[in-house]
């Protein structure tokens, strides 16, 4: 049964003013709440009993999974490629590498609110369609690129176009309701995780197959010349794909604002919010700085793992060979993507949203000593602590992982601190352009600082677990601040009513 319409907003004309009074439940009716607040302060509704819309989800996950798979495919090969095209000794390399990555994040940063707003101004699947379309041409070509000035040109027009992950967030946003948000959410996450394995795969796998596979490609001109056309051409192949599907099946998300008044009388029709406006409604700006925050433990992590693992036990890694490092780093995916799956969607609705977020923060500074443990029980080099490290190492293997719920669960946080979903697309673009400004920087100050500490033994060579267990612990003081949800309580009240 739908809940109640809400009481009437009164506001100065200094406060925020989102909906008025007294929508009848319908169609267009908005479908999450802000965290803070009843319904009736918000006025939204959540749609209980609605049905996740299975069909839609999966296209939507499955053009999720094309951003990370283009954006990480070239990662085996940017260097070599850099190389070839510049002509650069290899100790130029790195410069040129790493100067291309930026200029995506760069890039990515300046453009997302401009898709957010677009998104929530003319349309959903429109946006998302153009921006599928403009990653693939800009990763393609910049497979085809000959000098390094072509290949930072198209990595900058795939940075330009890379704003299909927040349009899909919106319209998950807009499919689902408080019932069925973290499902979605958690297929979302998975999908990410699912292009960011196959990615390299692609781009490590059919990179210069005339010099990988002389017997399958040699004397095929047109890859000996353009050595990187291959993954170029598959990763097209998939994106052509979800486009087709998107333009067949997927569903428009954003209801014509006139539509709901037109119904309710022109006293209900939503206010036009402006980005100060939204920054400044009850619980945005504490969610985006914890989303933020969430981010920047994520990009440091990540950063430093391949190397901590890499790097000699006395000089405070793991020492491991690089299939072992592989096989570490594919444990901890499927081991992420469990958690996301199975685990999440069942603790979110036991706990909330809000419990979630606060129980994964409570474990990310336990999951990063986990690796100084390592290193002691390494360097202590007994038959018993060795025994100890596999005991110890197991568990920050498949446990620890478990942090990554906190993305999906300050993205739901995200979902329904929302005013209204006419302004989802700008709400998610402000988070993911702050996420992409710390991108930025973080990961190559995370390794510097990494280096540092090895290089002079600082701490024994863990200066950067000195730095982010604090930073990883002061995310729960902010975690603090979220809104609290109701929703989700009042769920699991009705259950136990039931039973």
């Amino acid at each position: 049964m739908a809940p109640p319409p809400p009481e009437p907003i009164s506001s100065s004309s200094s406060d925020l003013t989102v909906i008025d009074p007294e929508p009848m439940p319908s169609e267009t009716t908005p479908l999450f709440t802000g965290k803070s607040s009843d319904d009736a302060e918000h006025g939204t509704h959540h749609k209980p009993g609605k049905p996740l819309p299975k069909m839609q989800v999966f296209l939507l996950c499955f053009a999720k999974a094309m951003e990370p798979i283009a954006f990480f495919a070239i990662f085996p090969f940017i260097a070599e490629m850099v190389r070839r095209n510049g002509n650069l000794p290899k100790s130029d390399v790195g410069f040129y590498s790493g100067l291309i990555e930026s200029l995506f994040s760069a890039t990515q940063m300046v453009v997302l609110y401009f898709w957010g707003h677009l998104a929530d101004t003319i349309g959903r699947k429109p946006v998302l369609l153009w921006t599928l379309i403009g990653m693939t041409v800009g990763t393609f070509f910049f497979t085809v690129s000959t000098t390094i000035w072509q290949m930072i040109v198209f990595r900058c027009v795939a940075g330009l176009f890379s704003g299909s992950g927040l349009v899909i967030r919106t319209m998950l946003s807009d499919h689902t309701t408080s019932e069925t948000q973290a499902v979605a959410f958690s297929w979302f996450a998975f999908a990410n995780n699912i292009g960011i394995f196959i990615g390299p795969l692609i781009g490590g796998a059919l990179a210069d197959p005339v010099d990988q596979f002389p017997g399958l490609f040699g004397g095929i001109r047109l890859l000996e010349e353009y050595p990187y056309l291959l993954p170029g051409v598959i990763l097209t192949f998939f994106n052509v794909i979800s486009v087709v599907l998107c333009i067949l099946y997927l569903e428009e998300t954003l209801e014509p604002e006139g539509a709901s008044s037109a119904a309710a009388g022109p006293a209900a029709r939503p206010h036009r919010l402006s980005t100060w406006e939204l920054l400044k409604s009850p619980g945005v700006a504490v969610v985006i700085w914890v989303y933020t925050h969430t981010m920047f433990l994520a990009f440091a992590f990540t950063a430093v793992l391949p190397v901590l693992l890499y790097t000699p036990i006395n000089l405070g890694g793991v020492d491991f060979s690089s299939f072992r490092i592989s096989l570490w780093m594919a444990i901890q995916g499927a081991s992420q993507a469990l958690w996301l799956v199975i685990v999440f969607p069942f603790l979110q609705r036991r706990i909330g949203t809000k419990g979630s977020m606060a129980a994964c923060v409570a474990a990310y500074p336990f999951f990063f000593f986990g690796y100084v443990i390592m290193n002691f029980l390494l360097r202590a080099d007994t038959e018993s602590s060795t025994a100890a490290f596999w005991v110890v190492a197991p568990i920050v293997a498949f446990v620890g992982p478990g942090v990554s719920m906190a993305f999906t669960a300050i993205q739901l946080a995200l979902n329904d601190v929302s005013p209204n979903p006419h302004v989802m697309g700008t709400l998610n673009a402000l988070a993911m352009t702050a996420a992409s400004a710390i991108r930025s920087f973080v990961p190559g100050v995370t390794t510097v600082i990494y280096a540092i500490g090895v290089h002079n033994q600082i701490l024994w060579g863990h200066l950067v677990w000195a730095v982010l267990i604090p930073i990883a612990m002061s995310l729960s003081i902010f975690v603090r601040w979220l809104p609290e949800d109701k929703q989700s309580h009042k769920l699991v009240r009705e259950e136990e009513e039931e039973e």
